[in-house]
């Protein structure tokens, strides 16, 4: 071993030497630190020790410090260069480290609305003309634009007087408003006084769908307490209609923060759903959508300013009191470097106590810190910093946040605002002082200068001279009293914030309209917001309010969280009893018990099921096979016979008329009718009414399972569906049609005008003619009653009879056309909202004319359509390209066939001819209409579509069926032969069964054993 321990040595110490001379240049003299490691022997658990005891320090310096709530993500550094001489030198380091942070990168910025805006507006901009028609449209604004307002209630509050300030002056700017509350307040009068329409939602109705949402070119929903009409918002066809949503309340965002704690999941989701459905999620400040953060759908916007503190302010009464208290507030939002601004600020008041010392100190000026979190040790760093700038006992208190502003500034004497963090709007606690009178002093941040004045409204000092701070509280503070200028100065600023704000959220509601309305071609497009009187646009409504600020206080925050509780009790009544479920679960020993248990009844069944299958077996006669195979066939033959037909169409079979009424969506039920005269036509298999005979358009026509012609199309797609082998659908002779958004509109026909129809269908009173109940020149979008061919330009972006010209020229497969089928201006009106009745075979006669002209119609305008979601029969993208057209096609169809045309009062019933017949000579273009004429062109539409010779998109064929005397005789020999197949196959089914000699042969004879008392002869067989 001793040889062996020091034989190694030496050829280690060899072969380093001869490396030293063969590389002299890279030897070098080891330092101490190195050899220390490398020679001696180190204990790395005192190491540990001694790295653990220095973290625990920094751990233990860092909890003096209040915590982060908003996180930075922004590259900028914390605290920018042009402030670093607000930092004493020896804290210059720490700010270079990165160790305080001055919340300068907090900032909402609503990036993706602020995108889809300005995507929206370069679009419209390049829209003027389009590839395929080189066509331009225009605007003819013979509407204003109609808001809806829904409101959870119509007390009197500050945000109640906020949207009558913004009503008022888009009023001026060209809307047309009306008011929806679910309950009613003391501001119905209010908006009465405007000339506001309201209306009181019923009780039975929570949800709101009994309004036709669709009149309204957007809604703007009120409070959090508005959630239930959400329920009507987020159905079809509603679920695209632009909605502001206007949220103040802090309420969700708090108690959202115990949902996944307590288990609120599925509360926490459906949140998420209601507020992704708005269009804009709009807040009066920029620290509610950070609280709301968890719902951001991308969807939150912020238009700052509100009423709120002015109102709070008018009735309060402050007791008198000796002292004086210096409040410094701060920013909102809670960063670390709001301490250091704190010590800055005591540093620079510390000349206040100069003559006093901590012990005999019983002076009446006090400082009050306002800042940090209940939860939060600043109390602690407070105290620790003011004992080290040697201030008296007592001098400076702080208090939290939470709970306390209301209270501290109202018994405050002079704010200072202590934060140099430049805000995205004015800071809502300088409004909070203001309105309650108290004097203020701030740094000249841009946002405070301009809404302060210096030395009018309030002081100002500049921020990188804190100097400036001293002598304007020494100014304001004399004798031990605030002097009579600084009194004035908060009477002053008490003014100003009385209307503070309120340009900027006028402006901001009229330029977020603009933005996020789509107004058709018939809507005006409202004025500038700069026209507004300064009146009207400069002040809050407080004239409209003054009667009603001595009314009861409402405690808005209390209603809100009873709202609040109010659904969360509502989510919890469903998983009340497996909560007391889990309880008892929690016990194992019957747990087991109950398992066990649960196993055996299981076996038991088990055994149970399989004994009384095999005895069914056993007892079960099966017979020969040709008997089975008769009972499947006439199984077969007579399972359509075993149709059940429920009562509405049982009621429905002896009556001359059925009307039929498309919709969309649930959204549109409340407004369909249950009496057996009408059916419902679902124009897709979802949304669809249970428990009803409604027919679903998707499966009697294809076509419909493209959303595309779904939505294109609208209503106008049920007539296809429809007349798609009518025979086994319609048993009637006379069919009608009528829209929900008539019954909406009180346009629907009554009972009274419903049996004046029937009796007139049954007399043949009027023959073969168009009736219909909803008239062109009471509809809303024509108040100015034009004629025809102006109105129907006004509602498809002018371009209506060019489209007309264009899509009747290729029907027709004519080069040159130079007018339009006349309708004439004779004092008569026309049908629209697809609320007529006809015979039925009148009926498949317009349904072939329209098969034709929608064909047209689509070969041009599909491909621009579907690629860019644009038409020239709109200004904006429209997916309902064609309905607009397609809704008046049905008089142009019936003036120039010459039927009659009789107007129906839907209240009365009183029937008026329109367009008399004798009066039409000369000017119907009846040869162009006539059903020979069209039936000619549907055969050879049929045939090429049969031929297979057309190739590319080509809607006709998907509209109807294809019906041709060539593919009559085609579908007799298809019929013929698959007949003749069929008998084949049954008879060699039949042969190969007799044929069979598979059966199996006799083992043996059975032999009756003899009785007990004979023996067996040699003759038996055994």
């Amino acid at each position: 071993m001793g040889s062996l321990e020091s034989g190694i040595p030496a050829k280690r110490e060899a072969a380093a030497a001869r490396w030293g001379r063969q590389h002299p240049f890279l030897q070098r003299n080891r330092s101490r630190l190195s050899r220390f490691f490398l020679f001696k022997k180190l204990n790395y658990i005192q190491l540990i020790c001694t790295m653990c005891v220095f973290f625990f320090f920094v751990v233990l310096f860092q909890m003096f410090l209040p915590g982060l709530v908003v996180v930075d993500k922004s590259d900028k550094p914390p605290w920018r260069s042009k402030k670093e001489e607000l930092l004493p030198p020896d804290l210059i380091v720490f700010k270079e480290s990165g160790v305080f942070d001055f919340g300068e990168g907090v900032r909402f910025e609503p990036t993706k609305l602020l995108m889809k805006f300005r995507r929206d507006a370069a679009q419209t901009s390049t829209s003027d003309g389009f590839n395929l028609t080189a066509t331009t449209t225009q605007r003819f604004g013979f509407r204003k634009p109609k808001l809806a307002l829904v409101f959870a209630d119509l007390l009197a509050d500050a945000q109640q007087m906020k949207m009558v300030t913004v009503s008022n002056a888009l009023l001026e700017i060209g809307y047309a408003i009306e008011v929806y509350s679910l309950e009613d307040g003391p501001v119905h009068g209010v908006w009465q006084q405007m000339g506001v329409p309201v209306t009181i939602l019923e009780a039975k109705h929570p949800s709101g769908c009994v309004i036709d949402w669709l009149s309204y070119d957007g809604v703007i929903v009120n409070s959090l307490e508005a959630r239930s009409m959400f329920t009507c918002f987020m159905q079809e066809p509603f679920k695209s209609l632009p909605l502001v949503w206007v949220i103040n309340e802090k309420t969700l965002a708090v108690r959202s923060r115990q949902y996944n704690s307590t288990g609120h999941t599925e509360l926490l989701t459906d949140w998420k759903k209601i507020f992704s459905r708005a269009s804009v999620v709009v807040f009066h400040d920029y620290l509610l959508p950070i609280l709301y953060s968890e719902f951001d759908a991308g969807n939150f916007y912020v238009i700052p300013g509100s009423p709120q503190e002015a109102w709070k302010a008018k009735t309060l009464d402050f007791p008198r009191k000796d002292d004086i208290v210096i409040s410094i507030v701060g920013s909102q939002f809670l960063y670390k470097g709001q301490w250091l601004e704190h010590a800055l600020l005591l540093q620079a008041l510390r000349p206040l106590f100069s003559g006093y010392n901590s012990e005999s100190y019983h002076s009446d000026l006090k400082i009050i810190v306002l800042g940090g979190e209940s939860a939060s040790n600043y109390s602690v760093a407070i105290e620790t910093i003011s004992q080290n700038l040697t201030y008296p006992k007592d001098a400076v208190k702080h208090v939290s946040v939470a709970g306390n502003v209301d209270k501290i500034l109202e018994s405050s004497d002079l704010v200072i605002y202590g934060s140099f963090l430049e805000e995205q709007s004015f800071p809502e606690i300088l409004m909070k002082a203001m309105a309650l009178g108290k004097p203020i002093v701030a740094p000249d941040l841009l946002n405070i200068k301009k809404h302060v004045d210096d030395r009018v409204t309030g002081y100002l000092f500049p921020k990188k001279n804190l100097e400036i701070l001293l002598q304007i509280v020494l100014e304001v503070i004399t004798e031990g009293k605030i002097s009579p200028l600084a009194r004035n100065i908060g009477l002053m600023g008490k003014a100003t914030v009385k209307n503070m704000m309120a340009l900027a959220t006028i402006e901001g509601y009229a330029v977020l309209l603009e933005n996020i309305l789509k107004l058709s071609s018939e809507v005006a497009s409202p004025k500038d917001v700069q026209t507004v009187p300064p009146k009207l646009r400069e002040s809050w409504s407080w004239h409209l309010f003054e009667a009603l600020m001595n009314a009861l206080p409402d405690n808005r925050t209390a209603r809100s969280y009873e709202f609040i509780a109010n659904v969360e009790g509502h989510w919890n009544h469903t998983s009340g009893e497996a909560t007391k479920f889990g309880v008892v679960n929690d016990d194992s020993f019957v747990y087991e018990i109950w398992e066990d248990e649960r196993y055996l009844q299981v076996i038991n069944s088990k055994k149970r099921q399989e004994d009384e299958e095999l005895k069914g077996r056993a007892l079960q006669y099966h017979g020969t096979w040709e008997e089975v195979y008769k009972n499947a066939k006439r199984a077969d033959r007579s399972k359509n016979d075993l149709h059940e037909r429920d009562e509405g169409e049982l009621l429905r079979t002896g009556q001359p008329l059925c009307i039929y009424e498309p919709y969309f969506g649930e959204g549109t039920w409340s407004f369909l009718h249950q009496h057996p005269l009408y059916r419902g036509v679902g124009m897709s298999g979802k949304g669809r009414r249970p428990r009803m005979d409604d027919i679903d358009a998707s499966s009697r026509l294809p076509l419909f399972n493209n959303p595309y012609y779904r939505d294109s199309l609208g209503d106008f797609g049920a007539f296809f569906a429809i007349s798609n082998k009518i025979d086994r659908l319609h048993k009637n002779s006379w069919i009608g049609f009528q829209s929900w958004r008539a019954t909406a509109r009180k346009e629907s026909l009554s009972r009274i005008a419903e049996n004046a129809l029937l009796n007139a269908i049954k007399t043949r009173k009027h023959g073969d003619a168009l009736y219909f109940w909803v008239r062109m020149d009471k509809d809303p979008r024509n108040p100015l009653q034009k004629p025809f061919w102006s109105f129907c330009d006004s509602i498809n972006a002018g371009n209506c009879r060019f489209a007309y010209n264009e899509t009747l020229k290729k029907m027709y497969s004519v080069k040159n056309m130079d007018s339009l089928p006349p309708m004439p201006e004779d004092g008569d009106t026309w049908s629209v909202m697809q609320s007529w009745a006809l015979p039925t075979r009148s009926f498949l006669e317009f349904v072939m004319f329209s098969r034709m002209f929608v064909d047209s119609l689509d070969a041009q305008v599909y491909e621009e359509h579907h690629r860019t979601n644009r038409c020239y029969l709109s200004l904006t993208k429209d997916k309902h390209c064609y309905s607009r057209l397609l809704e008046l096609l049905v008089n142009v169809w019936a003036y120039h066939s010459a039927r009659r045309i009789v107007y129906i009062d839907p209240g009365t019933g009183v029937m008026q001819e329109q367009h008399i017949q004798k009066d039409r000579r000369g000017q119907m273009w009846v040869q162009w209409f006539e059903y020979t004429t069209l039936k000619t062109m549907d055969e050879d539409l049929a045939e090429e579509a049969d031929s297979d010779r057309r190739v590319g998109h080509w809607i006709w064929p998907w509209t109807g069926e294809v019906v041709w005397r060539g593919s009559l005789e085609k579908e007799r020999q298809r019929k013929n032969v698959e007949k003749e197949e069929k008998k084949k196959r049954s008879k060699d089914k039949l042969n190969r069964m007799r044929n069979r000699n598979s059966r199996q042969k006799v083992i043996g004879k059975y032999v009756k054993p003899p009785p007990e008392n004979e023996t067996v002869t040699g003759n038996s067989t055994l």
